[in-house]
């Protein structure tokens, strides 16, 4: 079995030089990385970054603006029984925003580009908190009605966007589903991972992969993700209702500690990342454009700005006017890179290990290892103490990966919907979903590592960003007349007529 899973393994390699070619193109030819200053900006980051910025203008700097708006939102409740209220859809989206690459991701791009990769992963995060208002609103002019729930999102604006095609709907449900299924078995592998290393945290014993505890976790995974797949949408928005608050909370929690029992080393920290940002350390390579690379790349593979994936949450939401969820998931955005990200980058640089004796093992570390590494030697008070910190950090590791894993198959789910409404072809993407999450587990049980599906997900994430970002110019008219009718705020009701193209939804509620 275990020469299976490495063949597989193997296979996979191959992406990740497309994946690193995508997201370098052009810097990785040597007539364009010459060019001053421009030569250190890859297309995507390009893309990703003006787009974040033109919004940040066209909307008036919306993400401050309406920050304290989107709060109040957030306590609203529904009005009534369609849909989700716009807090569930708020937790729905941080599921799959807030997941193992707040861990992996910020501890990976700290390895590679050093401490000032957080500080560009801080830049990106503020623009990208207008792209991710555009995406939401567009979400929810678009959006319609299934049975008692709403549907919107990337696939349902592209449509209308692209001349009300079906094939384009299709094509970008498609997309969106493999990206998805790509997805699937690294969180799968995680869940599992993590529930190991917490059950030797408490029996104190070494346990074998191919023992009965892991097969016993290994069911009940199984058994919980095909529940709650099957129980559709509101079921899955029922267990990030819970688990989201839990995991956050924890997780802020236990690293303000640690950064409260290391005061001093705050300054430092501020010093590193600022520093860092445009004269990067040589031990990292040095480059700045490395830096700049690794603090834009990851912080959208955390925070999902301009990626169009985390739209079908928006379009979920219940709202009484369609900017509504657009300042809620701008919100969405600060809670996963400004605060969850930057906790993740405190720990790891205020330990600083790559100025030890012991750098050189550090950085050979997995990434993982790496940031509880550096967790344990914040940790002061002897090995019981560090043990709660370490057990504290792996339980909100395993809720990232469990609710990232729910939410790629719930997800699916509304990708396929756009497709067909048929429950056959519905019920066909959860059971793939849950068979492909199958294979993560199984990997993990192995001891497989399945370090090419991250660069699976690299490649679907720059795919999705180059299909998703164009729609988004198409669709800014509209969105900036929804945004001057918000602001206006005169009592009027939102319809077609504001905007100057038919949205169905809003007509028939308010006309």
């Amino acid at each position: 079995m275990e020469s299976v899973f490495q063949g597989i393994n193997n296979v996979f390699s191959f992406v990740i030089p497309i994946s690193d070619f995508l997201w370098d193109f052009p810097t990785n030819f040597s007539w364009y990385a010459n060019i001053p200053i421009l030569g250190n900006f890859s297309l995507a980051i390009i893309l990703l970054v003006a787009t974040g910025i033109f919004f940040t203008i066209k909307t008036g700097f919306i993400q401050i603006t309406h920050f304290k708006e989107g709060l109040k939102i957030l306590t609203k409740k529904k009005s009534d029984e369609m849909g989700i209220s716009s807090l569930g859809a708020f937790f729905l989206s941080s599921a799959m925003r807030v997941g193992p690459g707040n861990i992996l991701g910020v501890t990976g791009a700290i390895s590679i580009g050093g401490p000032g990769a957080l500080f560009w992963m801080w830049v990106s995060a503020f623009f990208g908190m207008a792209t991710a208002y555009i995406e939401a609103t567009l979400s929810q002019i678009f959006k319609e009605k299934k049975d008692d729930d709403f549907v919107g999102g990337l696939p349902y604006y592209g449509q209308r966007l692209l001349g009300n095609k079906a094939w384009a709907g299709i094509a970008l449900s498609f997309m969106f589903i493999v990206y998805a299924m790509c997805c699937l078995p690294a969180q799968g592998y995680n869940v599992v991972s993590s529930v190991g290393q917490m059950g030797e945290m408490i029996s104190g014993t070494s346990i074998s992969t191919t023992s009965p505890f892991y097969y016993i976790v290994a069911i009940l995974l199984i058994l919980l993700t095909t529940y709650i797949a099957f129980g559709g949408i509101k079921k899955v928005t029922k267990v990030t209702n819970v688990a989201v608050p839990i995991m956050a909370v924890v997780y802020v929690v236990t690293v303000l500690l640690l950064i409260l029992m290391n005061l001093g080393a705050i300054p430092y920290f501020f010093k590193a990342v600022l520093g860092g940002a445009f004269t990067p350390d040589a031990v990292f390579g040095g480059a700045f454009g490395t830096v700049l690379a690794q603090g834009i790349k990851r912080g959208l593979m955390s925070n999902e700005a301009g990626q169009g994936t985390i739209s079908l949450a928006a379009g979920t939401a219940n709202t009484e006017h369609p900017c509504e969820q657009g300042c809620v998931q701008a919100i969405g955005v600060f809670l996963d890179t400004m605060v969850i990200c930057t906790l993740t980058g405190f720990v790891v640089v205020m330990a600083h290990l790559w100025t030890s004796a012991d750098a050189s093992a550090w950085l050979e570390l997995d990434k993982l290892p790496k940031f509880l590494t550096s967790a344990s030697v914040l940790t002061p008070g002897g090995e019981l103490f560090n043990s709660i910190i370490i057990f504290l950090i792996t339980v909100c590791f395993c809720l990232f990966a469990f609710t990232c894993l729910i939410g790629f198959i719930s997800f699916s789910e509304m990708a396929a919907a756009r497709i067909t409404k048929k429950k056959m072809f519905i019920n066909a993407i959860r059971i793939m979903g849950i068979g492909i999450t199958v294979f993560g587990i199984l990997s993990s049980m192995a001891g497989i590592d399945l370090g090419n599906l991250w660069a699976i997900s690299d490649l679907g994430n720059i795919l999705i960003v180059f299909a998703n970002v164009p729609l988004l110019y198409l669709g800014l008219k509209y969105a900036y007349k929804a945004t001057v009718h918000y602001k206006k705020n005169d009592g009027t009701k939102f319809t077609s007529d504001i905007i100057g193209t038919e949205c169905n939804y809003w007509d028939e509620r308010n006309k």
